[in-house]
């Protein structure tokens, strides 16, 4: 989301492989610029890839332009084309954050190339509980400390209302010229404990059949040789 003097990014950590939680503390904030960040939903593999391509070019953008910050129109126009080019065979939604020299902006890039620019966005599997924590609180100029205490409670709402989202908060502050990753801002305070136990008394399970076999074990002598080097 926006606040007075920039954008703040947030996410949860959890990564899931269908019904099985992969991972519980991935980074889904990625570098993209020193202006620029971006936060990636869907197929883990083609968030990376498709960031770090996005980081590649607008380097070289950048050297090209005498060390310049891209804008973040310019990242989202290459966004654009290229997940335009594969029809949605690219399995990534992104949501590009930063600030450039017209200002704070979000622009939200879906699977299929299209773009929106808004002043709060939620893209992944928690976004419907994480944006009615926005639409319900979010109002323009907001200081930092309440656009992070905001980014933090929507996240945390995604993560109580969605299977796939989980695990900690992590938040990325852009300013003009400062850039503030904390990881974690909050670790989460929602850990089960196991309830039952899984230790059995010894003939709990019967044994049916009781059957002893000999192997026959030969003996092999081993010896070492020194190689020549010389």
């Amino acid at each position: 989301m926006i606040f007075k003097d920039g954008v703040v990014l947030g996410a949860d950590t959890r990564a899931t492989s269908s019904e099985v939680v992969a991972d519980k503390n991935c980074s889904k904030i990625h570098y993209i610029t020193p202006n620029i960040y971006c936060c990636g939903a869907g197929t883990a593999a083609d968030t990376e890839k498709t960031t770090d391509m996005l980081s590649s070019n607008l380097t070289l953008q950048s050297l090209a332009m005498g060390g310049r910050n891209p804008r973040l129109i310019m990242a989202s126009r290459i966004l654009q084309e290229m997940l335009f080019r594969y029809k949605g065979q690219i399995s990534a939604m992104l949501l590009l954050g930063g600030v450039d020299c017209t200002g704070p902006h979000i622009f939200t890039v879906d699977p299929f190339g299209s773009v929106n620019k808004l002043p709060f966005a939620t893209m992944g599997s928690g976004d419907l509980s994480a944006l009615g924590v926005f639409e319900d609180r979010f109002k323009p100029n907001m200081s930092e400390e309440e656009a992070k205490e905001l980014v933090r409670d929507a996240i945390t709402a995604g993560i109580m209302n969605d299977l796939g989202s989980g695990s900690n908060v992590d938040l990325c502050v852009i300013r003009r010229g400062s850039v503030e990753y904390i990881r974690p801002y909050e670790t989460s305070s929602y850990r089960s404990q196991r309830l039952g136990k899984y230790k059995y008394d010894k003939g709990t399970t019967p044994v049916l059949t009781d059957q002893t076999s000999l192997l026959e074990v030969e003996v092999v002598e081993e010896s070492v040789q020194k190689m020549d080097v010389a």
